[in-house]
C-alpha cells in the first residue's frame, strides 16, 4: 500500500468507508482500510490504513503502516511507518516504529517509537 513509505493505492484496499458514510462500529481485518468518512468503534488490521482528509475517526487504531490526513480520537499503534500529513489532528497516544509529522499538523498526547521495549533494554 505504501510506495517509499508515503504514497498510498487505493487499489489494494479491503475496505473503503466513503466519504458520505457514517459507521459505529469495529473493524478487524487482514487487508488494507481507507477511511473517508466518519467512524466510531475501533480498527485492527494487520495491513495497513489510510485516514483521508476529510475523515472523523473515535477509534483506537492498529495497523501496519498508517497515513492519517484527518481528525482521530483515539490510540494509534502501528508496528512500522505512521505518517501525519499537515491537516491531520490527533488526540490520543502514539506508538509507532518510525513516525513522520508534516508541519501544521496537530498531535496532542504521548509519543513512543522503536521498537515495544527497545527504550526499555538500551539502558
Amino acid at each position: 500500500m505504501f510506495k517509499n513509505e508515503s504514497e498510498v493505492s487505493i487499489k489494494n484496499a479491503e475496505t473503503i468507508i466513503g466519504p458520505s458514510i457514517k459507521v459505529k462500529g469495529n473493524f478487524f481485518g487482514e487487508g488494507d482500510i481507507i477511511v473517508e468518512g466518519i467512524l466510531e468503534g475501533e480498527i485492527k488490521t494487520s495491513k495497513n490504513l489510510l485516514i483521508g482528509p476529510k475523515a472523523i475517526v473515535h477509534a483506537n487504531i492498529e495497523a501496519n503502516q498508517a497515513k492519517i490526513s484527518g481528525e482521530v480520537h483515539g490510540n494509534i499503534h502501528i508496528k512500522g511507518y505512521l505518517e501525519l500529513s499537515s491537516n491531520a489532528k490527533i488526540n490520543g497516544d502514539i506508538q509507532a516504529a518510525k513516525i513522520s509529522i508534516e508541519p501544521g499538523a496537530v498531535f496532542n498526547g504521548l509519543c513512543t517509537m522503536g521498537k515495544k521495549g527497545e527504550a526499555e533494554t538500551e539502558k
